[in-house]
């Protein structure tokens, strides 16, 4: 039953908007919409909701997904947490049981993680790359640009004096840095709500990012429905709006000015800075990349659609070729990515995807559309598994040369120069990523940003965030994931190697101590997977809370537009070999697993040879003419 003030405006067809506080999730009046414009704070604080209907697709902006609850889906909406949050007073970070603190973050990371460069011969760069990017859409990367734009002075006397400068010191003995004068790696706070200003200080800090909580491809079609009108959609065709440079290569409209978030691009060449209706695609390398790629695949579907059914007009055309792009990402990342880092058959057994290949009715209107603050955090685990340097290949797969990718951080256009997309595309499933082991790249270590800073350890700051966001200890989470409590370090054996456990009594006073990435850095992997287990935990509680809190999740039968048998069996032929058949620079040959090395039973093939989508399934019988229609033109 909709709730009585959605009732109203839909009985009176009343076309107004109504107002929305972000955090709480009600509707507020004019006069406190009014308050936040003085205050500044309603971009982040406030959410403008057109009256829902029930029978319409997935919006832009995630409002109207949960028919109960409008706002919730929402960008800047509250993340959820497996577990409650434990601080310190004043919500800083939790000290040790005994009430000292706890290890530096510099020092647990080189501790527990080695440096060093050990390929691995299974998985590709391009896992990485798509793992990146699924990360980023969900997320947003203010609260980095924050520390590298805005207060980049955090380890200066300056940042002594600024609460929201929180930067990690160097123990004096650092192995890298014991010579170099550097004690101290820039860092600022997590954004909250509390920090912008939605709701009162002195309350649990609640993290708040731009993105929606839902993966939808947000990164494309951005947050909100005037910059994708503006900035994104051609208005013919269904298609979206692309610019073609001299070799014929598609990309994303350009800002045609100044680099907005692109500003490590080396002018006067790199000046290309994509003016997508989210900004996140100028981010990271890895976003950067198959952002372009998605952006493409959509205008690949509207111009299959647009042969089959001549009579659509644009925006039909649009809304199903956004509907197919959005299921052929989550088929890749659910069916594809995933099996493969975690298993299949345990995806399966915990009931993540389907073995049968049919509709799933998972939706439950009492879930709320959320992202667990947890989720994205132990996502980055992965940056033990990131390979720093970017090879790059021809078509024919000779090696070329290569260049960190941690330099490509806002540096957007340095794929528009010398075919460097092409090579980087080629690199991408020709390359192995890092090996799952206990060994980060140095890249990923000691430089991070790149040039954005003069020195940075993405995974000590990790550390220092797990400590920030509140989460309980490591060995909480394994209690709540596998049900079996651990009170001593000598509980670990069997989950962590014992040469590790001997590192870990001498980094914390009990075992209750340790940081929940610290934990999920030393475990061995799971049964049937190469990830850890808490990892796998965590990471399997959201994926199974985005198909049922998604009321437009692409294996509904009931959902409005719902694909038909035929048009899901379709999708389900969506590989990552197909996809960057379809749109990747000069890729005319591929493995068809290629999230994984090739070779044997892997071997290299024709994109001819891989199965794509037959879009014959969307076919609209009332585009054709009929015969007696033409019978008669022609008599006339």
């Amino acid at each position: 039953m909709l709730p009585i003030f959605l009732l109203v405006f839909v009985l009176c067809d009343v076309k107004a908007v109504l107002y929305y506080d972000s955090y709480h999730g009600v509707p507020i009046s004019v006069d406190a919409v009014k308050r936040h414009d003085k205050a500044n704070t309603t971009f982040w604080c406030v959410n403008e909701i057109r009256p829902c209907d029930p029978f319409e697709g997935r919006r832009v902006d995630g409002t109207c997904n949960n028919l109960q609850n409008p706002q919730r889906g929402a960008s800047h909406t509250p993340f959820i947490r497996v577990l409650p949050p434990v601080y310190d007073k004043d919500f800083e970070p939790r000290k040790s049981a005994s009430g000292n603190e706890l290890p530096l973050a510099r020092y647990l990371r080189t501790r527990l993680i080695s440096v060093g460069k050990v390929p691995s011969q299974l998985f590709t760069q391009l896992a990485i790359h798509y793992f990146v990017f699924m990360s980023g859409d969900v997320v947003s990367l203010h609260d980095t640009v924050n520390y590298i734009v805005w207060k980049p002075y955090c380890c200066t006397p300056k940042g002594r004096t600024d609460p929201v400068c929180v930067p990690n010191p160097i123990p004096i003995d650092d192995p890298v840095h014991r010579f170099s004068g550097h004690r101290c790696l820039n860092m600022t706070r997590p954004e909250s709500f509390q920090s912008i200003g939605c709701i009162p200080k002195g309350t649990t800090p609640e993290r708040i990012v731009s993105s929606t909580p839902l993966l939808d491809l947000s990164v494309i079609y951005g947050n909100y429905e005037k910059p994708l009108l503006e900035r994104g959609r051609l208005f013919s065709g269904g298609l979206l709006k692309c610019e073609v440079d001299d070799a014929g290569r598609l990309w994303p409209p350009s800002t045609k000015g100044p680099a907005n978030v692109c500003f490590l691009n080396q002018r006067p060449y790199e000046t290309r800075c994509h003016a997508m209706p989210e900004d996140g695609g100028n981010t990271l390398g890895s976003i950067n990349l198959i952002a372009i790629w998605f952006w493409r695949h959509h205008n690949h579907i509207a111009t299959q659609l647009s042969k089959i059914n001549p009579c659509w007009d644009d925006e039909v055309l649009f809304t199903v070729a956004r509907d197919i792009n959005i299921a052929v990402a989550l088929q890749i990342y659910y069916y594809e990515l995933m099996p493969v880092f975690m298993g299949r058959d345990n995806l399966i057994k915990d009931k993540v995807i389907s073995p049968s290949g049919g509709f799933r009715e998972v939706y439950n209107e009492n879930v709320l559309p959320q992202l667990s603050l947890e989720y994205p955090f132990v996502l980055r685990w992965l940056h033990t598994v990131q390979e720093g340097s970017l090879k790059m290949y021809d078509k024919d797969g000779f090696y070329l040369r290569q260049f960190p990718i941690v330099n490509l951080t806002l540096r957007t256009g340095f794929f528009a120069v010398d075919n460097n997309i092409d090579y980087i595309t080629q690199g991408s499933f020709r390359q192995g990523s890092a090996h799952i082991d206990y060994v980060a790249d140095p890249d990923i270590t000691e430089q991070g940003l790149g040039p954005h800073q003069r020195v940075s350890d993405l995974m000590t700051n990790d550390v220092a965030k797990n400590r920030y966001f509140g989460f309980q200890p490591y060995v909480k989470y394994r209690e709540s994931c596998f049900g079996k409590p651990i009170r001593s370090f000598d509980d670990l054996r069997g989950i962590i190697d014992p040469e590790r456990i001997e590192i870990l009594k001498d980094l914390y006073e009990t075992v209750e101590d340790m940081d929940l990435l610290a934990g999920i850095w030393v475990e061995k992997p799971m049964l049937g997977g190469f990830v850890p287990p808490t990892f796998y935990c965590l990471v399997i509680e959201q994926l199974r809370r985005n198909m049922v809190s998604d009321r437009h999740w692409y294996e509904r039968p009931n959902r409005p537009n719902a694909f038909t048998p035929h048009q899901l069996a379709e999708i389900r032929k969506a590989t990552i070999a197909r996809f960057v058949c379809d749109v990747g620079d000069t890729v005319t040959e591929i493995q068809p697993d290629a999230f994984l090395r090739f070779g044997y039973k892997n071997q290299m093939t024709s994109c001819e040879n891989i199965p794509q989508i037959d879009y014959r399934a969307w076919k609209d019988e009332s585009c054709e003419v009929p015969f007696i229609y033409l019978f008669d033109k022609r008599m006339n």
